[in-house]
C-alpha cells in the first residue's frame, strides 16, 4: 500500500508544472503565493504552445469576452492602441489579463501594460488587494476576476483545479 501511495506521489509531483522564475521573483516582491499567481495566469492567458505544453502568453488580449493571442508585444500593441482609440475598454490586458479599465493607470501606457514584468507586477499587486480584503488566498484568487460573488466562486474553483498541477 504504502508503495503505490509513494508512487503516486512521485507521479503526481512530476506531472506538476514548476513556477517559472519571474513568477517566482514577483511574488516574493509582493508577497504572494508563487503558485497561486502563476495559475491565475494560466487561467488568465494559458496557451498551448505544443503537445501538452500550456503557458501563460504575455501578448494576449481579451475584448469584451473574446481571447486574442499575438504573435509579439508589437503586434498586440497596435491591436491594444487600436482598441483604446476606438473607445473600447473592455479590454483584459497581458499575462495577468489585467482590465484596462479599471487598472490602466497602474499597467501605465498600452506599450507598458504588455511588458511580462510590469503585467506581472501590476497582477501581484491586484492579488494582494484581494487578500488584503478577504483575508483568504483562494477568496483573493476569485476576488481577482470579480467580485460578484457566484463568479467569484467559479474563477477561484478553477484556479484552484489548476493549483493541482502546480509546483513550487
Amino acid at each position: 500500500m504504502s508503495f503505490l501511495l509513494a508512487t503516486a506521489l512521485v507521479t503526481t509531483f512530476a506531472a506538476a508544472t514548476p513556477v517559472p522564475r519571474a513568477y517566482r521573483v514577483v511574488a516574493t516582491e509582493y508577497a504572494v503565493p508563487a503558485n497561486l499567481l502563476y495559475a491565475i495566469a494560466l487561467q488568465e492567458s494559458r496557451a498551448a504552445l505544443g503537445k501538452n505544453v500550456r503557458q501563460p502568453w504575455p501578448w494576449t488580449l481579451n475584448v469584451a469576452g473574446v481571447g486574442y493571442r499575438y504573435g509579439s508585444r508589437k503586434a498586440a500593441y497596435l491591436a491594444l492602441n487600436t482598441l483604446v482609440k476606438s473607445g473600447e475598454h473592455r479590454i483584459d490586458v497581458g499575462l495577468m489579463q489585467v482590465h484596462w479599465r479599471f487598472h490602466s493607470a497602474a499597467l501605465g501606457s498600452t506599450w507598458s501594460g504588455l511588458q511580462p514584468w510590469h503585467n506581472l507586477r501590476v497582477g501581484a499587486s491586484i492579488l494582494k488587494d484581494c487578500f488584503r480584503r478577504t483575508g483568504n488566498w483562494t477568496t483573493a484568487s476569485g476576488c481577482y476576476h470579480s467580485m460578484t460573488p457566484t463568479r467569484s466562486a467559479n474563477y477561484a474553483a478553477s484556479v484552484s483545479q489548476l493549483l493541482t498541477g502546480v509546483a513550487l
